[in-house]
């Protein structure tokens, strides 16, 4: 570090910015060292950088020592050679170097470089480029500095499955950082929580309270929330379920009551389904409000009789492809397939592999429907356990495995 007239006066040793939103971290000071003593430089005494030398519009500094702010980000300290998420890739990456830009507003942290080299530059490195400072996502201990992010701009920015499937291989301390943001927003840590394994997902919410744990459950899916009560320790089962809204409760009751490796206990309660005098439009406005149901339960349209029987199913592609007004008994299919709750896993996936099904739904004796079971289900259920085990790199995501009830 020199001054205008060229004369050295100090080492720098860090760079200190804000993050931001949508724009690059803007640098707001330096970290030097003179003599044994850390000072701070605002941006405002920089009249130049280059990578050879800081240079300082003059020779006086503050020589009071410098002391971390709250939210500060220290780009040497918090950033360089810390492991941070590559979105593209979904994966833990390394951060080896850093690259500053000059604009119009200031300097700014540009770009990022997980080859190693030195700790900041202006250029490509032969044989790679730096790649963009949004491509990736911060995982540092600094929560105050994270928290000036939204969660739609931060950890939003990836899938739950991606979450999930970071948050599987991080350290302690990251899954910290991760499940802190995901908490900031509740649906979000409901579908990341869904997409654990079973062992990490126990883990996690073995240190939550019974009223969190209620809490992260109660926005699950009803054979997802049954899953992971069997994970609890069994004190704690009762005291969970009894938290939860009484409606999920008795859905989770009645699957817990299905062996896991059956039709009944892979089937989810979300299901599309009215009465067969009612038309396709009526189907339709239903469907728009079933806000709160899986996705992909809702592929299915299923006509009920008088009795309250299964009378048919439609597929909801079908169903648009047919005029508003059209009834369900006259559009249905009324000789669906389906399954009994005891069928097993093999003869569901192949009657759903053998009549290209999305979903099929799961009748009682009196044919009743129960629950539906859907193809993403069916597809985790059927894959080994095993299967989903890649070798590093790769950005597979695992199925859940179907043994999680046999507690």
């Amino acid at each position: 570090m020199i001054d205008a007239k060229d004369k050295s006066l100090a080492r720098l040793e860090d760079v200190i910015v804000k993050l931001r939103n949508d724009e690059y971290p803007l640098l707001s000071g330096l970290v030097i060292r003179v003599g044994g003593s850390r000072i701070f430089v605002p941006m405002a005494d920089v009249i130049g950088i280059d990578e050879a030398s800081v240079r300082l519009q003059s020779a006086r500094l503050d020589l009071r020592p410098f002391t971390r702010r709250e939210g500060e980000v220290l780009l040497k300290e918090d950033v360089l050679g810390h492991r941070l998420i590559d979105i593209a890739h979904s994966a833990l990456v390394k951060a080896r170097d850093i690259r500053l830009k000059s604009t119009p507003e200031g300097w700014v942290a540009s770009g990022l470089d997980v080859h190693r080299h030195s700790w900041f530059s202006f250029g490509a490195h032969e044989g790679h480029a730096a790649r963009d400072w949004h491509d990736f996502l911060l995982l540092m201990g600094n929560q105050k500095a994270l928290q000036s992010l939204s969660t739609s701009t931060w950890i939003g920015r990836l899938k739950p499955a991606q979450i999930a499937k970071i948050i599987e291989a991080a350290s302690t301390q990251e899954q910290n950082v991760l499940l802190a943001q995901v908490h900031a927003d509740p649906e979000l840590e409901a579908d990341v929580f869904e997409e654990l394994d079973e062992t990490h997902q126990a883990q996690l919410l073995k240190g939550r309270s019974d009223q969190d744990v209620a809490d992260v459950l109660s926005r699950m899916r009803a054979d997802d929330v049954a899953d992971a009560v069997m994970e609890l320790p069994q004190n704690r089962r009762l005291k969970v379920l009894e938290l939860l809204p009484p409606a999920q409760n008795t859905k989770v009751l009645t699957l817990l009551g299905y062996n896991p490796a059956t039709a009944g206990g892979l089937m989810g309660t979300d299901f599309l389904a009215l009465p067969e005098e009612r038309s396709i439009a009526d189907a339709l406005n239903m469907l728009r409000t079933a806000t709160t149901q899986q996705p992909e339960a809702l592929t299915t349209i299923h006509s009920l009789r008088e009795d309250g029987t299964l009378g048919g199913t439609l597929s909801l592609v079908r169903a648009l492809q047919l005029a508003p007004a059209t009834l369900l008994r006259d559009a249905v299919d009324a000789d669906p397939v389906v399954a009994r709750p005891e069928d097993d896993i093999i003869a569901v996936t192949t009657r759903m592999a053998d009549f290209n099904l999305l979903t099929l739904p799961v009748l009682d004796p009196s044919g009743r429907v129960l629950g539906i079971i859907t193809v993403d289900d069916a597809l985790e259920a059927a894959i080994p356990n095993d299967w989903y085990r890649r070798e590093p790199g790769e950005t597979g995501v695992r199925p859940r495995a179907v043994e999680r009830r046999q507690a």
